[in-house]
């Protein structure tokens, strides 16, 4: 027998950053930060790594706060997709 009612829970991972450069064509770098304990000096270390992630209508611009979606690979580099501006640059 055929379930019909069947709901595939969204797996994906979502990250809110900062857009760092909007030079590229429905391309967008997004920062992400975060903070850490270091394991032997128990110092709070701050990171940051950037993700290039797919805007369609180019509405993001540098300094925008945004939300990314873990998507399929759309180009060598672009995993990630913009689905929400949380908030606009000033």
């Amino acid at each position: 027998m055929i379930e019909t009612n069947t709901t595939r829970t969204n797996r994906r991972k979502f990250l809110e950053g900062t857009v760092v450069s909007d030079k590229m064509d429905k391309t967008r770098v997004v920062q992400i930060r975060w903070a850490t304990k270091h394991a032997k000096y128990n110092k709070i270390v701050r990171r940051s790594t950037k993700y290039k992630a797919h805007d369609e209508k180019n509405e993001a611009k540098a300094g925008d706060m945004v939300r990314i979606m873990e998507t399929r690979p759309l180009s060598k580099d672009k995993r990630w997709m913009i689905v929400h501006i949380l908030k606009k640059a000033e």
